[in-house]
C-alpha cells in the first residue's frame, strides 16, 4: 500500500517562513498530482496549492506570492515553502497524492496524516 508522511509544521511568528514536505512510499506505480490542503477549525478543507506530474502549479488567491509548491519526483517528495506567514494560516495542512498502486489500473486520492502550522502575532 501507499502512505504520505508530512514533516515540517511547527510554531511561527507572523511574518515568518517553514518548509512542509511530504514523502510518498510503498508500491507505487506512477504518481499524478500532488498538493496541499489545509483545514482550520469549524472550517472547510481547502486547496492551497497544487502541482502536476509535469510541475505546472496553481495556488488559492490567499496564498499567491506567499508560497511556492514543488516536487521531486525522483524522491517522491513535494514540498510547501511557506513565507510572509499570517495569523489566518495558521491550520491543519494536509498532503494529497493521486497515486497509481502497483497492480491497480487507475490512480486514486492519498491523504497524509496532517501536520499543525501556528502562526502567531
Amino acid at each position: 500500500q501507499v502512505q504520505l508522511v508530512e514533516s515540517g509544521g511547527g510554531l511561527v511568528q507572523a511574518g515568518g517562513s517553514l518548509t512542509l514536505s511530504c514523502a510518498a512510499s510503498g508500491r507505487i506505480f506512477s504518481i499524478n498530482a500532488m498538493g496541499w490542503y489545509r483545514q482550520a477549525p469549524g472550517k472547510q478543507r481547502e486547496l492551497v496549492a497544487g502541482i502536476t506530474s509535469g510541475g505546472r502549479t496553481n495556488y488559492a488567491d490567499s496564498v499567491t506570492g506567499r508560497f511556492t509548491i514543488s516536487r521531486d519526483n525522483a524522491k517522491n517528495t513535494v514540498y510547501l515553502q511557506m513565507n510572509s506567514l499570517k495569523p489566518e494560516d495558521t491550520a491543519v495542512y494536509y498532503c494529497n497524492a493521486v497515486i497509481r498502486v502497483v497492480g491497480t489500473l487507475y490512480a486514486k486520492d492519498y491523504w497524509g496524516q496532517g501536520t499543525q502550522v501556528t502562526v502567531s502575532s
